[in-house]
């Protein structure tokens, strides 16, 4: 008798549970997709979080580099502009002697102005890199072949093939397509001097720098900037040889070059995620505020459905039922509802994040910037089903305990 007496309240509590949410179906559709909302606003919110904090590591591995060797100052807020390692031409060619590096290449970045037309400009950030590649993932058109320095020694004092690749944000702004001709400079009084060729639409090198770029062959850069002389860089990337431990690598680098920050790429992730902390504070706070946001919209939302049903609870405490029974029947709601509130919120996830991440790489050029790791559907989805369990088995506790015989009458 007493093994089943538990069993047999839990069956009527499942039941009367299940008689509730059956007798108000719109109310328990409402319910559901309330639910579904708050998991969005956790799963959403948080994928984004994620994706601020994620945008430099995954622009590093789009790169594909094993080593990255700079001096400091490199202020990434400014697009690398003081470009401090000089004659990097050389000492990529030495790097890339060693048996221990298969290839070396050296990277710039500076500021630029450029348009359609001379009086026409605008400014953004132009990467110099001595050639393009299948990763760039071109939207239209195509990239340029490898560029190196005249092999006498001279320096150009004009660009070699004046060809450029924009980032389609930057395409649109300057009303450029493939084949057009843009003025490209340092400044809007040099800009004029200088024309290139759009041979190709590609947004590779803006996630690496967190805003729109266009793509210069690095020699081409240097005449435009007048750091042809000194051959500067920001900086020189390479790959260790096949068998080669790239921390070994970064190890000799590091003793042979005494002057220069010697990294490999997990390291150059940490180093640029330390001089924005701004980003990895405004990720941490999203995730945060998603986590938050998400709990008290569950809470609000099952007090409100517990309050509902004011009535129907006063008149089963009125035939004797307890508040223990009352409490657990409006936790079962709690917990169906939870989770198929959980289940479609899961289930419509991907498709917003996809939609968002189109309309985000519309507006500022990222892809994929809404990361949806395991980690943020799991927490959605246990939001939904834990706290809407607890909180609507607490909220059924205390409405249990203020019901009186008046609220019959409401």
């Amino acid at each position: 008798m007493s093994l089943r007496y538990p069993v047999v309240r839990t069956r009527a509590v499942i039941g009367l549970a299940f008689a509730q949410l059956r007798r108000s179906p719109g109310r328990t559709v409402l319910a559901v997709f309330a639910v579904s909302l708050s998991v969005l606003a956790v799963t959403l919110l948080a994928s984004l979080g994620a994706g601020v904090v994620e945008v430099g590591e995954t622009g590093l591995d789009n790169a594909n580099r094993d080593i990255w060797i700079s001096s400091d100052p490199v202020d990434p807020s400014a697009s690398g502009t003081e470009n401090p390692i000089a004659d990097s031409h050389g000492t990529a060619a030495e790097l890339t002697a060693r048996d221990d590096v298969s290839s070396a290449a050296p990277l710039a970045m500076h500021e630029v102005y450029i348009g359609t037309e001379p009086d026409d400009l605008e400014r953004t950030s132009a990467v110099g890199v001595q050639e393009t590649h299948d990763g760039f993932d071109f939207q239209s058109g195509r990239g340029f072949d490898r560029v190196e320095p005249p092999s006498d020694g001279e320096r150009p004092t004009e660009p070699q093939t004046a060809e450029i690749v924009l980032d389609p944000q930057v395409a649109d702004a300057v009303g450029a397509t493939v084949g057009d001709t843009v003025y490209v400079g340092t400044s809007r009084e040099t800009a004029p001097d200088y024309e290139f060729t759009v041979v190709g639409t590609a947004s590779y090198y803006s996630q690496f720098l967190g805003t729109p770029a266009v793509t210069v062959p690095l020699p081409d850069l240097q005449v435009v900037a007048g750091t042809t002389g000194t051959d500067r860089a920001t900086f020189i990337t390479a790959d260790a040889a096949a068998g080669s431990d790239p921390a070994a690598v970064r190890d000799d680098l590091a003793a042979e070059y005494p002057d220069y920050e010697v990294r490999t790429s997990d390291e150059q992730v940490e180093a640029m995620v330390a001089d924005r902390p701004l980003v990895l504070a405004s990720g941490t706070t999203l995730v945060g505020l998603a986590v938050i946001g998400g709990v008290v919209l569950t809470t609000n939302l099952f007090a409100l459905v517990v309050t509902q049903q004011r009535r129907e609870l006063a008149a089963l405490r009125a035939i004797g039922l307890s508040r223990h029974v009352l409490a657990g029947m409006i936790a079962v709601q709690g917990l169906v509802i939870g989770f198929l509130g959980g289940i479609v919120g899961i289930v419509a996830t991907p498709p917003l994040t996809h939609a968002l991440n189109r309309l985000a790489h519309e507006l500022v050029g990222f892809e994929n910037l809404l990361q949806t790791p395991p980690e943020v559907y799991l927490a959605g989805f246990a939001l939904a089903v834990g706290v809407g369990t607890v909180v609507a088995g607490i909220t059924g506790w205390r409405v249990g305990r203020t019901l009186k015989l008046q609220h019959l009458e409401l």
